[in-house]
């Protein structure tokens, strides 16, 4: 072998030796004998770097997966008895192979099982088994190569997205049944039998090997035989091991894995019974003696297997009408309650996540039950209690700084709520009435209580509006007893004065809560005031925690909204005490603003509604409006001075970011207008006309085009929808602006509003689109004939977004019934846009653009293909269009298994059908006499 090439092997050599490594193991994987050079490697143990040795398995592995067909019998003969003497030199080295060597090795040890196991290898394990006797690194290595086989053979977890991965995979599953049932036959009972003999032998002196022995059973028992594990001899034995403190972990997860297998009903209730009485005599079932929290978690996950197991055998009992056998497997749920609710009531919050799948489950088995018994009653109230106390944070929870930690809690809390809500299905009235007590007393001290209580206390009550679900959040309504309470905790929760409480996850609750239940302050708007307050100063947008400013500024503006009609009395009051969250943040650097830019679009969305939805006249609003909006103006005719002036580049991206919030600002009010209440109505076109006429130079600005042409392209959309027509002035400039030294993305975002402009005015901005058409179509050739690198992915991404864009656009113009704007073009333009179509349906591979550009030839046909249609045109339709029909499908990059393509397909056949519509048999007389016999398709086919 290469020596200085292996040097790279080692992951401390330098770059250079490690490509060189990497090269060999390339040249070695596609050589035709290399693979011997290493098999007698390891056989001789020729080398002592671990490394080596790690890289001559990769190339035997690489062998036997790709390669194995290609050997004669004898050459698969070598590479079986390389592994053996390997082996057999494990047990003699004076020290074992590190474990990633270990663990390779029986990767390639269980390949070649998959491999040779049906054919030629048939005494695999006992081959295995007469080598390593009860030596214990043989041992180590039998059970290595055991798990290895099961990953094989066991696909748990690999996900296939291709067809081509899932026919794959189908073969591969067909081949490890056939597996499985021929080792369940000739071995499986051997195998149990050697288990068995490393359990008895090693358990009380090599508790490693026990564990491994314990996790390979784990994985076997799903499926082979179960009575071959699940009899006394073996379950004595592994219940043994529960009271061994390195054992009982693998132990647990062993006797998980028996109760998680399928069986009848019956027969599973029967075995967990056994277990339990077993474990409980042990002692096990007092875990408020126990103190190793790692052990409780696997032990409650078994108690969650146990009791998900008796459910399941109930739910089939009561489906087959064995309603005796029901009742006992209930009885036998019912027992394990007390010790799920110590489960789940446990301060480790892992401990209790394990058990929530059995404390779900049971929730649902007492919702199917006509009525619940005392003792049933009393567990939906324990269950209730615990959920409670368990929702609650623990003094470690960091708010400022959120880790790993408190993302797991996170998950945990969500867990809590699906059994908070099928508390709720089973027993609305008790839900009701426990939260109720719960926040009751908690908030008449809330000044002398625990963050974490009142948090949760809060929490609670959020929790209900989802827990007790109702339409269109009408809790206010309806049933009286559940109104009331709601009422009564609402009123509670805004006059009690808990919105000062200094802490953020209380202060957050508060608005989050008071937001949820919008409907309170319907029908009790007094409130209305005491809550904007709480909004309005340093419990919410003046809070010192700047996570809790802009919570709140999303939920007050969604406050604002809710409430609509109810604001009119606070409309001024509210808009004074804002104004300073108004300000545009100058782009000077150390400046801290209260708010971000992003948080204060929501205070400009609330000042928007604030004045659109309020009872005023059009004067006022107008003159309200123009008061929120003239700062922004007169700042961003400032700023784009400056910018016009600036040298450095960090300052311009800072100026250039400052007015381009100014912009989504503006934008951002105009979000308030609706249908009913138009722009028109409320007297504030004038306004806006004044904003778009502030903001447009900017298109003309040199400097940071790409984000100043974003931010007012956005405002022109928005403008569009607001003011209509009255736009319409300021497109053609704008336009041109926009098409100057313009790039492949700034055409993509641009013809977007064309095509908006199009579909909404039609035929009135025709005489602007006749205009511009040429100069935009000249901007879109230019970039699309732009050289590009050729491995360059995103320049590449780039031309097809434009492409689509492109089509698209063309695609507006003919279906808002504007062909003129082409037609008007000068017959050469005309021609070459065609052939821009004819090439986008046939010659690129991308499906969105080709069923475009069928939609656009359909079209055009529909529109020019009759008798009366421009001079030439129907020559044309024949010698290129039908064509394209024809040519697109035949290409092999038109793929029939993806959507799109599919899509195309169709569209392309309404090309030809329109044609045919519009042709009449002239059409047919053409494909039969002309095209398809010039395709070289059979007279036969052809009729």
């Amino acid at each position: 072998m290469d020596e200085q090439a292996l040097l790279g092997l080692n992951p401390n050599a330098d770059a250079d030796f490690r490509q060189r490594a990497l090269a060999y193991f390339e040249q070695l994987k596609v050589s035709q004998d290399a693979w011997q050079v290493c098999a007698e490697a390891l056989a001789q143990s020729i080398y002592s770097d671990d490394h080596i040795k790690f890289f001559c398995f990769q190339v035997l592995e690489h062998q036997i997966k790709f390669k194995y067909s290609e050997l004669t019998e004898v050459q698969q003969q070598l590479i079986r008895e390389t592994l053996i003497t390997w082996l057999q030199a494990q047990m003699l080295n004076p020290q074992p192979e590190k474990t990633f060597i270990r663990n390779k090795a029986a990767q390639v040890f269980a390949l070649l099982f998959v491999t040779e196991y049906l054919t030629k290898w048939p005494k695999f394990f006992f081959d295995i088994l007469s080598v390593v006797d009860l030596n214990p690194r043989g041992v180590d290595m039998y059970l290595r190569i055991l798990m290895a086989v099961d990953a094989e053979l066991v696909d748990r977890d690999v996900v296939h997205t291709s067809e081509a991965s899932y026919n794959f995979a189908l073969s591969e599953a067909r081949r490890n049944t056939l597996l499985k049932d021929t080792m369940r036959e000739q071995c499986i009972p051997s195998l149990v039998e050697s288990w068995y003999q490393i359990l008895q032998n090693y358990q009380y002196n090599n508790s490693e090997l026990t564990c491994q022995c314990l996790e390979v059973v784990g994985a076997y028992v799903s499926w082979i035989d179960l009575s071959l594990i699940a009899n006394e001899r073996f379950i004595n034995m592994l219940l043994g091991h529960m009271s061994v403190e390195v054992l009982r972990e693998e132990a647990c997860d062993c006797l998980f894995e028996i109760v998680n297998k399928g069986m009848d009903p019956i027969d599973k209730t029967k075995l967990v019974e056994s277990l339990c009485q077993v474990l409980q005599s042990a002692g096990l079932f007092s875990i408020d003696q126990e103190d190793d929290v790692d052990f409780l978690a696997r032990f409650s996950k078994l108690i969650n297997g146990m009791g998900q197991a008796l459910i399941a055998s109930w739910t089939k009992l009561v489906k087959s009408g064995d309603m005796k056998s029901a009742q006992d497997t209930l009885q036998a749920i019912e027992a394990k309650v007390a010790l799920m609710l110590q489960l789940l009531i446990h301060e480790d919050d892992d401990i209790s996540s394990n058990i929530i799948g059995f404390c779900y489950d049971y929730l649902h088995i007492l919702k199917q039950l006509s009525a619940l018994s005392d003792q049933q009653k009393a567990n939906v109230e324990a269950i209730m209690l615990a959920v409670m106390k368990k929702l609650t944070y623990d003094e470690e929870y960091n708010f400022e700084n959120e880790g790993e930690d408190e993302a797991m809690f996170v998950e945990y809390r969500k867990q809590l709520k699906l059994l908070l809500d099928r508390l709720a299905q089973v027993s609305p009235e008790l839900l009701l009435a426990s939260v109720r007590r719960v926040f009751n007393t908690t908030l008449q001290n809330w000044q002398t209580t625990r963050f974490m209580e009142v948090e949760v206390a809060i929490r609670l009550l959020y929790m209900l509006a989802e827990a007790l679900p109702v339409s269109h959040g009408a809790h206010f309504s309806g049933d009286v007893t559940k109104a009331t309470a709601l009422q009564d905790m609402m009123r509670t929760l805004v006059t009690s004065g808990v919105s000062a409480y200094q802490h953020t996850s209380v202060t957050l609750e508060f608005f989050e809560t008071v937001v949820r239940y919008e409907k309170f302050f319907a029908v009790e708007p007094q409130h209305i005031p005491t809550v904007l307050m709480a909004f309005l100063d340093h419990r919410g947008l003046r809070h010192t925690s700047p996570k809790v400013r802009s919570r709140t500024a999303y939920l007050f503006s969604r406050f604002v909204k809710s409430l609509n009609k109810q604001m009119n009395p606070f409309i001024e009051d509210v808009l004074n005490r804002i104004q300073d969250l108004l300000e545009l943040s100058p782009p000077e650097n150390g400046y801290q603003a209260l708010l971000s830019s992003d948080d204060q679009l929501f205070i400009y969305e609330t000042a928007g509604v604030l004045i659109v939805n309020s009872e005023y006249s059009a004067e006022r609003k107008q003159v309200l409006m123009r008061n929120l909006l003239t700062p922004l103006m007169e700042k961003f005719k400032v700023l784009l001075e400056k910018l016009m002036m600036a040298q450095d580049e960090d300052r311009q991206m800072a100026l250039a970011d400052c007015l381009n919030h100014a912009v989504g600002f503006a934008s951002r009010t105009s979000k308030a207008f609706s249908n009913k209440q138009t722009v028109k109505q409320c007297g504030c076109s004038e306004v806006y006309l004044d904003c778009l006429q502030t903001f447009l130079p900017a298109l003309s600005c040199p400097l940071q085009k790409e984000v100043l042409r974003s931010g007012v392209r956005t405002f022109l959309h928005r403008m569009i929808i607001c003011l209509e027509e009255e736009v319409l002035p300021f497109i053609p400039s704008a336009s041109e602006h926009m098409l100057k030294d313009c790039e492949a993305k700034d055409l993509q975002e641009f013809i977007p509003l064309i095509n908006q402009i199009t579909a909404k005015f039609k035929t009135q901005v025709s005489p602007f689109l006749q205009q511009m058409f040429m100069p935009l179509l000249h901007a879109i050739f230019e970039v699309l004939l732009l050289p590009a690198e050729e491995n360059d992915q995103s320049a590449a991404l780039e031309k097809q977004m434009l492409r689509r864009s492109y089509f698209a656009f063309l695609q507006t113009v003919t279906g808002s019934g504007m062909s003129e704007v082409i037609a008007n073009q000068g017959a050469q333009n005309v021609e070459r846009v065609l052939f821009t179509v004819i090439q986008g349906a046939v010659d690129y591979p991308d499906p969105i653009a080709q069923k475009t550009c069928f939609i656009i030839l359909s079209k055009l046909v529909e529109l020019w293909g009759g008798k009366d249609g421009p001079v030439g045109f129907a020559d044309f339709v024949y010698k290129h269009i039908v064509p394209a029909c024809f040519l697109a499908p035949l290409k092999q990059t038109f793929d029939l298994a993806d959507a799109q393509t599919v899509l195309a397909l169709s569209e392309c056949a309404v090309t030809l059908k329109t044609i045919h519509l519009k042709r009449g048999p002239e059409c047919i007389q053409y494909l039969q006499q002309e095209y398809l016999p010039s395709l070289q398709v059979a007279p036969e086919i052809i009729q």
